[in-house]
């Protein structure tokens, strides 16, 4: 064919379609063995027991199409006369890919290791290293990318030291900008060093409750009881009365029962000791009080504290819910009548 031999740019049509093959080839390939490999590990890990099967599959995810682009490109021109520097800047334009490449996968490894250590973390109940370990990996992350961008500016044979003599005198001016993102970032690492919430710990803040899943740059989420995802930004956050449910060492509860006007003397003075009997024995629990403690419009109202040992809610739950069934239960024994609103009216003749 003989238009194959004619030139464009110094190279015959057919030296451009290699080219053009190698790079098609050559994406097409990475791509379909990256996918296969992908696959294959998917299935092995759902068998296997060791970890270097779960850290190849992040590193995998994190490989981006345009550096197979990249580096067909760059096979491609090695079949092709093209000038100097134009072949100078695609070597060059490709070190800046495999750079950016090098990035993610640091990126996706450091999001693997500690990811993994976050979740065996919250999983013992040491929700302090979880939180110091994940920041920890945004640092490292930050790190990173400022090391390898510094290194793609130094084969761009840009000055850095003058670069970050301008960016002092900018740094000002975007600090002042910037002050809302800056308060957050500082609030983050106030909340990583004084650990006042730490990841799997249940919070309270205002009206809102849930466990602290993240704690980012810029703003902590929590997962809510009802199962939404709640955002707050760590500058409020530190703002706000913060209840730390995670560190409570005992639940302490008062409430209140009422009965009737009508009940004796001998039985008010058997309802403390009800109580005590009933509450008393209960595992977990420690009785404080019950007292008579006033004489309201409609009911005789007795006052009774004590002590859950146990913090958890569900226990809480548990012990007011046998506590209330035996209180039922002895008062209709008993004779004893709860009270309830009621209103009597008398009519005279």
């Amino acid at each position: 064919m003989v238009f194959l031999n004619y030139v464009i740019f110094n190279n015959s049509i057919q030296n451009w379609l290699i080219a053009l093959g190698i790079l098609v080839g050559i994406f097409l390939i990475l791509t379909l063995v990256k996918r296969i490999i992908k696959n294959r590990l998917i299935n092995r890990v759902k068998k296997s027991k060791t970890e270097i099967d779960n850290f190849v599959i992040p590193v995998l995810e994190q490989t981006r199409w345009f550096s197979f682009l990249a580096l067909g490109l760059y096979l491609g021109i090695l079949v092709l006369n093209i000038p100097t520097e134009v072949r100078k800047w695609l070597v060059l334009g490709n070190q800046v890919i495999f750079t950016l490449q090098l990035g993610f996968w640091g990126t996706g490894s450091i999001s693997y290791y500690v990811n993994r250590s976050v979740a065996n973390k919250v999983k013992e109940d040491h929700g302090e290293d979880a939180t110091t370990l994940d920041a920890l990996g945004l640092i490292g992350k930050i790190l990173l990318w400022v090391i390898l961008s510094l290194i793609i500016l130094d084969n761009l044979n840009i000055e850095i030291s003058s670069l970050v003599a301008s960016l002092g005198i900018g740094g000002i001016a975007v600090a002042l900008a910037l002050q809302n993102i800056l308060g957050d970032l500082f609030a983050s690492i106030s909340i990583t060093l004084d650990k006042p919430f730490v990841i799997g710990d249940f919070v309270e803040v205002d009206d809102f409750a849930g466990d602290v899943e993240d704690i980012g740059l810029k703003s902590t989420r929590i997962r809510s009881l009802s199962g939404e995802e709640l955002i707050f930004s760590n500058t409020d956050l530190l703002n706000s009365r913060i209840r730390n449910y995670k560190r409570l060492e005992k639940r302490r509860i008062s409430f209140s029962i009422g009965v009737t006007y009508g009940t004796s003397a001998e039985n008010l003075k058997k309802i403390p000791g009800i109580v005590k009997e009933i509450i008393t024995p209960l595992e977990n629990v420690k009785f404080d009080r019950a007292h008579f403690k006033s004489m309201g419009d409609y009911s005789l109202n007795f006052a009774i504290v004590y002590h859950v040992l146990d913090p958890a809610y569900a226990s809480y739950l548990d012990v007011q819910q046998i506590i209330n069934l035996e209180l039922y239960q002895r008062f209709d024994q008993e004779g004893i009548e709860f009270a309830y609103p009621t209103q009597t009216v008398i009519i005279e003749q």
